[in-house]
């Protein structure tokens, strides 16, 4: 499989006191696209992207709403080709000078839009981000972007690509690829894994939400996403032993439950509803063979898993 993945970090400060969810992906995702949809739509009409003539050529639709090739068979819609990792838990009111970092990871060809998303983050800078306060008259925060990082998730040294006041902006550096994937999972243990859910993991088996954790529904789901993601962004259909491998994930034995339900709601003003974004939060440990599943974990580990993940669910890391 071939699924190159780019990894940016967004350092920023806040101008006004700002006040973001505990679970601010939706918000943060919210912000960026709006901020690409204001700058770079130019049929602003459209009921929806698909229904615009411009798509083929539209950097939004690319991000925000990509439809398949004419010989892709079912939904119209593409897995997008990005996710968002919010910020690590900590203050979620800042105040005028308070810092935090977001991600977006993205997938792909998508890696070639990164000057659009600088631009749109110029006009987050304007619109602000999270939610209307009081003493702001019913205003969002606002923002200033410092820098933006390529980042390794497996390395802790990043590629300043923007900051602020420095005219020149540089390309993302080396993807992350399959074969990365390869190495790091060979230097994994093989008995004993800890997952940390840093943001709700929302998953369905067989109908029904999973509010117990169990690694088989987790691996099915996320070879369903990869396989997903590499048809539309990478060299095409995964090729594993779908039935072997879910076996040898059930056989897999949950050692520690340290996780949580948390019921967590993403409100959208623009199609005026609300969506049911809880999860799963918190540590498992896992004790089994892991050698075969070492590389789908990490995989999972860069494209998150479960419903939700370009509004940052899903989103997990290794530790051993």
């Amino acid at each position: 499989m071939t699924l190159p993945t780019h990894h940016l970090q967004f350092a920023v400060r806040a101008t006004t006191d700002l006040a973001l969810d505990t679970q601010s992906g939706s918000a943060i995702r919210g912000a960026l696209t709006g901020a690409l949809w204001g700058r770079f739509c130019a049929n602003k009409t459209a009921p929806t992207c698909a229904e615009c003539p411009l798509i083929r050529r539209c950097p939004v639709a690319a991000l925000v709403a990509p439809l398949r090739d004419d010989e892709q068979k079912g939904s119209d819609q593409r897995p997008r080709p990005y996710v968002i990792r919010p910020p690590q838990r900590g203050p979620q009111r800042y105040a005028p000078g308070d810092r935090f970092t977001f991600g977006v990871g993205l997938f792909g060809a998508a890696a070639e839009l990164f000057p659009y998303v600088v631009l749109a983050a110029h006009d987050l800078e304007q619109h602000g981000m999270g939610r209307k306060l009081p003493e702001l008259g019913q205003r969002r925060g606002k923002l200033v972007v410092e820098t933006i990082s390529a980042v390794a998730p497996m390395d802790s040294v990043p590629q300043v690509l923007y900051q602020r006041g420095v005219p020149l902006v540089q390309a993302p550096g080396r993807p992350m690829t399959a074969a990365d994937v390869t190495a790091y999972a060979a230097t994994l243990p093989t008995d004993r894994l800890t997952l940390r859910l840093q943001t709700p993991l929302r998953l369905v088996d067989d109908g029904q939400l999973v509010r117990h954790f169990a690694l088989r529904p987790l691996i099915q789901r996320l070879m369903r996403r990869l396989d997903d993601l590499s048809m539309a962004y990478g060299s095409g259909s995964i090729a594993l032993p779908w039935q072997e491998v879910l076996a040898q994930a059930a056989a897999v034995h949950v050692a520690s439950d340290r996780t949580r339900w948390v019921d967590v709601v993403s409100h959208s003003t623009r199609q005026g509803r609300s969506t049911p974004i809880g999860g799963l939060i918190g540590a498992v440990t896992l004790v089994g063979n892991l050698a075969p599943l070492r590389e789908l974990l990490v995989w999972g580990w860069l494209v998150h898993v479960g419903k939700n993940a370009v509004k940052g669910d899903g989103w997990y890391s290794l530790e051993w």
